[in-house]
């Protein structure tokens, strides 16, 4: 299963952001508010860990990898859908930053566009994880050696060691400016 043990892991915490997120669906909807400070916390999350570590992690290493690798056409052909599928989910994700600026500074019609994008949000990431799970990720593993799978699991690591470097650092720039 290594190495996308740590990718299946972290598509365990994208599912309980979800899922937290569909718990306050029904209340943003009763209220027709939002809260513009949890909403940056889901952006941040979305940005931060679903997209520049997992994703990140998948088109930085895994499909470039995969990339010289002789797949069957099904493999390559889902490999491309799952990059579209990443540029779709960022693109959500900016447009519920831009939403949920408006909301910040008192647009009183900035919450049902917040609905309607974290709706999609929550129909788009299961989808997405499924099709990786279950139809993706161990076809892939098959084209790997053991050492080749201990290589890329060692990438992930040192992948994610670079990433909470710079983001520490950036707060420690923030503070310092």
């Amino acid at each position: 299963m290594w190495p996308i043990g740590p990718l299946m892991r972290e598509h365990r915490l994208i599912e309980k952001m979800v899922a937290a997120i569909n718990r306050h669906l029904p209340e943003f909807k009763s209220t027709q508010r939002v809260d513009w400070v949890m909403i940056d916390r889901v952006t941040e999350f979305f940005r931060r860990y679903a997209d520049q570590c997992h994703h990140g992690k998948e088109e930085d290493i895994l499909f470039v990898s995969l990339g010289t690798k002789d797949l069957g056409p099904e493999l390559q052909a889902m490999m491309a859908e799952l990059v579209e599928d990443h540029r779709q989910g960022r693109q959500l994700v900016g447009a519920l930053v831009e939403a949920n600026r408006r909301n910040a500074e008192g647009d009183a019609e900035a919450w049902a566009e917040i609905v309607g994008l974290l709706e999609r949000l929550t129909d788009f990431y299961p989808r997405h994880i499924e099709k990786e799970d279950k139809h993706f990720f161990f076809p892939c593993m098959e084209y790997y050696s053991r050492e080749e799978k201990d290589a890329m699991l060692a990438e992930f690591a040192a992948f994610d060691g670079r990433l909470v470097h710079e983001f520490f650092g950036k707060i420690v720039d923030m503070v310092d400016s």
